[in-house]
């Protein structure tokens, strides 16, 4: 977490995109450094979901991932969060 700040992100789901093989795809086929391979391929989203849809989908996964934190506080940090991220920012 030294790093945190200079940490991509997805820009979608939030994902810490510390390896470039994580960069979705653009139409070209080139690497996308916004998003993550999971959110974007081939230069469209991979799911056509609301900015919520995404954080619900997201907080099971973020709990997995990091037990010593609960649903509550993911869904409190995403709340932070989604909203600053590009696909999310003009909603």
């Amino acid at each position: 977490m030294n790093d945190f700040e200079n940490q991509k992100f997805c820009q979608s789901c939030a994902m810490p995109m510390a390896d470039e093989g994580l960069f979705g795809t653009n139409a070209d086929g080139s690497k996308n450094e916004d998003y993550c391979i999971y959110c974007f391929k081939d230069g469209e989203f991979t799911s056509d979901m609301s900015m919520e849809e995404m954080m619900n989908f997201c907080i099971d996964k973020m709990v997995e991932v990091h037990p010593e934190i609960d649903k509550e506080q993911a869904s409190a940090m995403m709340g932070e969060v989604f909203p600053k991220l590009k696909r999310w920012a003009n909603d």
